[in-house]
């Protein structure tokens, strides 16, 4: 489906993957709110809504900076409301943003608790909650709206709980509004769908994976292109589906990956979490 005229909302998008995604659609001509916190340049972080909202732009593509907190109920309502007034509507929204601490039980804070389970599970329900009506009103003009959350294949594994149980709860309830949502959200004609990388992508987040090398990660583009795909798959024909980049390029007949590694003479990746 053409991305020209269409809107993605897209939270975390100053960096990262959800900036790369939201350069890919700009490339071809869509509208982008970039909802994120950093407003101002981070010592450490790369990025903010507006550098995002400036490559955008220069991309192809019409960007509206929206400093939002997701934590927050009526920042969030608050964006939706700009976007509708700057754009008319939402198409697609891509729930990207997410806190991680990979600690054990005995150190892992209730403050980092409540961040991950405030930014990842909630935020994901809250932003899909605010949406929905304009998600609703596109289905109703043909444009066969998509939500995209950025999380894993559902998993009760203990291997994937026992090293992190307060991140791999977090992450999995944003999985758990996919299951959901995708039933719930059928009869609307909205189809919602997780994708999640099968090795590990160089973002901010690396630095928070002990002894991570990023010259054995992919490059955040893989995960553009694989949204870009399902952007394009009508919303009554993928839904409920939890997705891994590697295998949606292969349905797209790409199967030499290299041009989208860190390190193109790397080969030995690494294997990102959740995936066995």
């Amino acid at each position: 489906m053409r991305m020209t005229g269409r809107t993605l909302f897209i939270t975390g998008a100053s960096r990262g993957i959800g900036l790369a995604i939201a350069l890919r659609a700009a490339a071809d001509g869509a509208n982008i709110a970039v909802v994120a916190k950093t407003t101002e340049p981070h010592p450490r972080l790369p990025g903010t809504i507006h550098s995002a909202a400036e490559q955008i732009e220069q991309a192809g593509g019409s960007a509206l900076a929206i400093a939002t907190d997701i934590r927050d109920q009526e920042q969030i309502q608050a964006a939706v409301d700009r976007t509708i007034e700057r754009f008319g509507g939402i198409d697609i929204l891509v729930n990207n943003a997410s806190a991680i601490s990979l600690t054990s039980t005995a150190e892992t804070p209730a403050k980092r608790y409540d961040l991950m389970a405030s930014v990842n599970g909630r935020g994901t329900f809250l932003c899909t909650q605010a949406c929905l009506p304009h998600l609703a009103r596109s289905a109703e003009q043909g444009q066969s709206p998509h939500v995209l959350n950025i999380s894993p294949p559902l998993s009760l594994k203990p291997h994937w709980f026992a090293p992190h149980v307060a991140y791999s709860i977090a992450k999995f309830s944003m999985s758990l509004c996919t299951l959901g949502h995708a039933a719930e959200f059928t009869p609307l004609g909205i189809a919602v769908n997780s994708l999640w990388p099968r090795t590990a992508i160089a973002t901010a987040a690396l630095q928070m994976i002990p002894g991570a090398d990023p010259r054995r990660c992919r490059k955040p583009e893989i995960m553009a292109e694989a949204a870009r795909w399902i952007f394009d798959q009508p919303a009554d024909q993928l839904s409920g589906q939890f997705l891994i980049d590697e295998l949606i390029m292969a349905k797209m007949g790409v199967h030499d990956l290299t041009s989208f590694s860190y390190d193109p003479g790397e080969h030995n990746l690494l294997p990102d979490f959740f995936v066995d």
